[in-house]
C-alpha cells in the first residue's frame, strides 16, 4: 500500500472525504446488486444517491419501500426518512458525486456474446459529468479487460487523467439471493484498479461499510475472479448432471453417490444435479470469458461442454415426466402437469433464466395442460399466456406434479399426498419410500 502522503493530491483529498464519511456516493442501477449496496453505504453513514432509468424504482424506493427481498422496506424507510438514501432517474446528478459504483445488467445476447448496451451508456452518462476527485468503480460482470479497454478512454476523454485526476477501479458483484447468512455487508469485497492509487482508493472506500475487502492488483485481475468463481460452479454442476443422467440409465441413485462421496474429508466437494441452471449470473458469466477466449485464439471447451449439458437438462426433465406418463399408458399431450416452483433457486422470487420457465415452456410445446404453483411468484407470462399459482389443492387434478424449485415454504406431506405421480428434481423428497415418487 502506498503511504497517503506520496498518492496524488486528488486521492488525498478523497480519502479525507471517505474516512470522514463526507463523500458523497452514488449508485447507477438499483437492482439485486445495486440496491443492497446502497443501503450499506448508507446504514454506514453515507449519503447516497441511487440513480436508476425505471421510474418505479425509483419512486419506489423515495417512498420508503424496497422490491429486493433481501432488503427490508424497514431499512428504506428509515434511511430515506433520516435523509441518507434517496433516487432519481436523473444522471445529472453524477455532477455532485464523488464516488460512482455502476451495477447495471450484462446479458448475453441469443449468439452468447455479452451485450455491453447498458454498460456502455451507464458509463457515457458519467463520462459526462466525471469531475477531478472522483471515484469510479464497475461491479457488473464482464470480460476481463471491460475496465480498462472501454470505460478508460471514454473517461480520460475528458482530459482527467486515471490515477491522477479520478479513480477507476472494477469490484466483481458477489451477490446470492435469499442467502440469509452471507449478503452484501459480509461478503469479502475484491476490488482492483487502473492504478496502485486507484486501488487503494477503492479499497478504503469500499472498508467504510463491508467487513472484509480484498485488494488485487489491477482490474483486470478482479474481472477475472468473478469469472473464474462462476465458471467453477457451471463446469461441476455440469459434471454432476452428467452424472445423474448416468446414473439414470444404470439405476443408481445418484443423490446417495454424492452424500457418501462427500463423507470424504479432503479432495471431494459436493455438487448437486437439478432441472437446469438459472439466475443471472451462472448460466451467463462462463460465457464473457468463453467469448474473450475466442478472441485470444482460444478453445474454452470445458465451458461450451457444461453449457450444452446444463442447457439441457430441462428437455431431459421433459423426457422423464413423458416416460413416467408412458409407463402409466398416459400421453404427455393432454395430461395435466403441475410445476413445483417457478424462482430459479430456493426461497427467493427471481425467474430470470429460471429452468422452470424452460420446462414449462417444452411441456405446452409438446401439448400438456400446464400449472404451476410458487409461493414467491404470484405469475408467469408464458408463450403469449399468463399463468397464475394455484394452491396445492390443484394437485390432486393432475396427472405429474414436477419439483423444480424445493422451496421451504412447500408442503411437501400434501405433495406427496395428492399428486398421483411425482418427478422431484431437487431431492426435496429425500428418503421417502413412496412408489410414486421418481427422482431425477
Amino acid at each position: 500500500m502506498t503511504p497517503t502522503d506520496t498518492l496524488p493530491l486528488a486521492a488525498r483529498h478523497l480519502l479525507e472525504k471517505i474516512r470522514s464519511r463526507s463523500a458523497r456516493v452514488g449508485v447507477v442501477g438499483l437492482g439485486y446488486v445495486g440496491l443492497p449496496l446502497a443501503v450499506e453505504f448508507a446504514k454506514a453513514g453515507f449519503q447516497v444517491t441511487g440513480i436508476d432509468i425505471s421510474q418505479q424504482k425509483v419512486d419506489q424506493i423515495n417512498a420508503g419501500s424496497s422490491y429486493v427481498q433481501d432488503v427490508p422496506s424497514s431499512d428504506v424507510r428509515d434511511l430515506v426518512s433520516r435523509g441518507l438514501l434517496r433516487a432519481t432517474a436523473d444522471f445529472s446528478a453524477i455532477a455532485e458525486l464523488d464516488t460512482v459504483n455502476i451495477a447495471v445488467p450484462t446479458p448475453l445476447r441469443k449468439t452468447k456474446d455479452p451485450d455491453m448496451s447498458y454498460v456502455v451508456s451507464a458509463s457515457q452518462q458519467v463520462a459526462r459529468h466525471i469531475h477531478p476527485g472522483m471515484l469510479v468503480i464497475l461491479e457488473s460482470t464482464t470480460y476481463p479487460g471491460t475496465t480498462e479497454e472501454l470505460l478508460l478512454p471514454m473517461f480520460e476523454g475528458s482530459g482527467l487523467k486515471a490515477g491522477r485526476d479520478f479513480f477507476l477501479c472494477f469490484s466483481p458483484e458477489r451477490v446470492d439471493p435469499g442467502n440469509p447468512k452471507y449478503q452484501t455487508k459480509n461478503i469479502p469485497k475484491v476490488v482492483g484498479g487502473i492504478t496502485p492509487a486507484c486501488t487503494q482508493v477503492g479499497a478504503a472506500f469500499y472498508g467504510m461499510a463491508l467487513d472484509t475487502v480484498v485488494p488485487v492488483s489491477n482490474t483486470v485481475v478482479a474481472e477475472m475472479v468473478k469469472l473464474l468463481e462462476n465458471t467453477f460452479r457451471m463446469i461441476n454442476i455440469g459434471l454432476v448432471n452428467e452424472l445423474a443422467v448416468m446414473c439414470h440409465r444404470m439405476n443408481i441413485n445418484v443423490w446417495e453417490v454424492i452424500d457418501a462421496a462427500a463423507t470424504k474429508p479432503f479432495g471431494f466437494m459436493p455438487f448437486y444435479p437439478g432441472p437446469g441452471l438459472g439466475g443471472h449470473c451462472i448460466p451467463i458469466d462462463p460465457f464473457y470469458l468463453s467469448w474473450k477466449s475466442k478472441q485470444a485464439g482460444i478453445e474454452a471447451r470445458f465451458i461450451e461442454l457444461a453449457g450444452h449439458i446444463n442447457g439441457d437438462m430441462p428437455r431431459w426433465v421433459v423426457s422423464r415426466i413423458q416416460d413416467a406418463l408412458n409407463d402409466q399408458c398416459k400421453p404427455l399431450r393432454n395430461s395435466r402437469i403441475h410445476v413445483l416452483g417457478a424462482a430459479y433457486k430456493r426461497d427467493i422470487d427471481d425467474v430470470r433464466e429460471s429452468p422452470a420457465l424452460d420446462i414449462i415452456h417444452l411441456l405446452m410445446q409438446r401439448g400438456a395442460a400446464v400449472a404451476y404453483s410458487d409461493p414467491y411468484v404470484p405469475e408467469l407470462r408464458m408463450d403469449h399466456a399468463t399463468l397464475r399459482s394455484e394452491p396445492l389443492d390443484a394437485l390432486s387434478s393432475c396427472d405429474c406434479a414436477v419439483i423444480v424449485t424445493d422451496h421451504r415454504a412447500f408442503d411437501y406431506d400434501k405433495i406427496v399426498r395428492l399428486a398421483p405421480l411425482v418427478l422431484d428434481t431437487r431431492n426435496a423428497l429425500k428418503g421417502r419410500p413412496e412408489a410414486h415418487i421418481l427422482r431425477l
